[in-house]
């Protein structure tokens, strides 16, 4: 083993020098929220970004989009990256691409700049947000997996609301045209100084001790061994999956065909690789860990649905009922408060009941998006206040809550630590396919149903969301029934 961890300090194998793990959470948090404000707050910019560099209709989608895109392509390559190459160096590679993306960002002059620059940015994401997963699998064991993994989905939870909130605090004080350029530069010092303390306290040491034998000679299959060519099918595959509903238009839907084909020959590639005695980019097997199948799998279907309620609800509230967009961000405050304190608190359980609390987390939301269809209702038809709407999406969040760490800490929990980006990066692919498919098709229902008026359309994408989570909840049913409340013991490791 080439390194221990005892209480919170991890001692390297051959080294004097002593590293804290706390203080290497403290540096992968940090920039997981910045990857998650980079996709919440550009809606908040957009219109001052709009108006800044004349930006076109297609432009505006593409800024909205082209970041998703590239964060969700490179995932799973990135982390197989960093299992075999090491995680920390990877983790600082794809910080400083997401940061000078973000300076990008606030210096472009025309919507093609920004584009590009938005592009780098979520490229960057893409390639350090597998290493966070990956770092806490091999750095954190039992009980201690359990609390960083709510730390974990805390980050996740309050970004999702914090993002707008900053980025409109940004604009309202330093005035429109430098306010949303400010919203992206700010992360560019934060990053690099990320960067800089990783340096110091990441344990690079097992990291050097690899390139030295690739110099050498030894272990030259394993860590070497990147698999090109499944790294091109399973991008192109990905590709072809989210871009239609990125762009949603008629052509674009035919690349859904080629999807089946270019994945099932990625299977065939990655199976044939192995049997040849080589190392590739997803070893199969990993699919027959059952918590981390099920767990994506849940999660997948709850994406669907779950990660397109506060933008329908803003939509209803803001276009419908003249609701201002500082009202609407505050209506969403209590939802982001409350699915970070629970993710803390239910995270720490997952090992003793996480299944348990999975299902409950997800009846928890589909009560409250059912509940959120009728009171969107009774504001429309019988006055009531729109501030009644905070109850059903402050259950929602809490049933989040529940699903985050707990969920996160179940799926890795039978993952070897050498194994741990790439499976971090297979779900979270699995997620943002999830949330791209599941936006496009709520939003469609919501506008098709506009005839019918505001909340109509909300309860007829309402609808459609509660479907999703209802699938997710069978599910975990099942996960529960097969594999018992808990999280059986993880494998040795790094």
């Amino acid at each position: 083993m080439p390194l221990t961890a005892e209480n919170n300090l991890i001692h390297v194998e051959g080294q004097s020098r002593v590293f804290n793990r706390i203080k290497v959470l403290a540096v992968l948090m940090v920039p997981l929220a910045m990857a998650v404000m980079a996709i919440s707050s550009i809606s908040v910019a957009l219109p001052t970004i709009e108006h800044s560099i004349g930006a076109s209709d297609a432009s505006v989608q593409w800024m909205l989009s082209g970041y998703a895109l590239a964060f969700g392509m490179v995932l799973v390559a990135a982390g197989r990256i960093g299992d075999a190459l090491g995680r920390g160096s990877v983790w600082i590679t794809g910080m400083a691409i997401f940061s000078l993306g973000s300076l990008a960002c606030g210096l472009a002059t025309s919507p093609m700049m920004l584009n590009l620059a938005r592009l780098v940015q979520g490229l960057g994401a893409g390639v350090y947000n597998p290493q966070t997963t990956g770092m806490i699998q091999q750095y954190f064991k039992g009980q201690a997996r359990a609390k960083a993994f709510s730390i974990f989905g805390l980050v996740i939870s309050a970004s999702v609301t914090a993002g707008p909130l900053l980025t409109g605090l940004i604009i309202r004080a330093a005035g429109p045209d430098i306010g949303w350029r400010a919203s992206f530069i700010w992360t560019f010092p934060l990053g690099i100084l990320g960067a800089a303390l990783a340096t110091r306290w990441f344990p690079f040491e097992t990291e050097r001790r690899r390139a030295r034998a690739r110099r050498e000679g030894t272990a030259r299959a394993r860590r070497l061994d990147l698999d090109p060519l499944a790294v091109a099918l399973l991008m192109t595959a990905v590709l072809c999956i989210m871009l239609p509903f990125i762009l949603k238009t008629g052509v674009s839907f035919g690349l859904l065909a080629a999807a089946v084909p270019l994945l099932l020959l990625w299977v065939r590639w990655e199976r044939s690789y192995k049997a040849r005695g080589r190392q590739p980019m997803v070893d199969l097997a990993l699919f027959r860990h059952r918590s981390f199948t099920h767990a994506t799998a849940i999660s997948g279907t709850q994406f669907l649905g779950s990660t397109s309620v506060l933008i329908l609800a803003a939509l209803f509230l803001q276009n419908g009922m003249d609701v201002s967009a500082l009202a609407t961000g505050l209506l969403g405050l209590p939802y982001a408060v409350v699915t970070a304190v629970t993710s803390l608190l239910t995270g720490r359980m997952a090992l003793a009941k996480g299944r348990t609390i999975v299902i409950a987390g997800l009846s928890c939301m589909t009560v409250g998006v059912v509940g959120a269809a009728v009171t969107a209702r009774l504001i429309e038809t019988a006055h009531v206040r729109f501030w009644w709407l905070v109850l059903p999406l402050t259950l929602i969040g809490f049933g989040s809550g529940c699903m985050t760490g707990c969920n996160q800490t179940l799926s890795m929990s039978e993952i070897p630590s050498t194994e741990g980006g790439v499976a971090g990066g297979v779900k979270s692919t699995t997620e943002r396919m999830a949330t791209a498919v599941g936006n496009a098709v709520t939003t469609a229902i919501f506008y098709s149903m506009l005839s019918t008026g505001w909340a109509a359309a909300l309860t007829g994408s309402y609808a459609a969301i509660t479907v999703f989570i209802v699938v997710s909840t069978a599910l975990a049913v099942f996960d529960r029934v097969t594999l018992g409340r808990g999280v059986p013991p993880a494998p040795d490791a790094a």
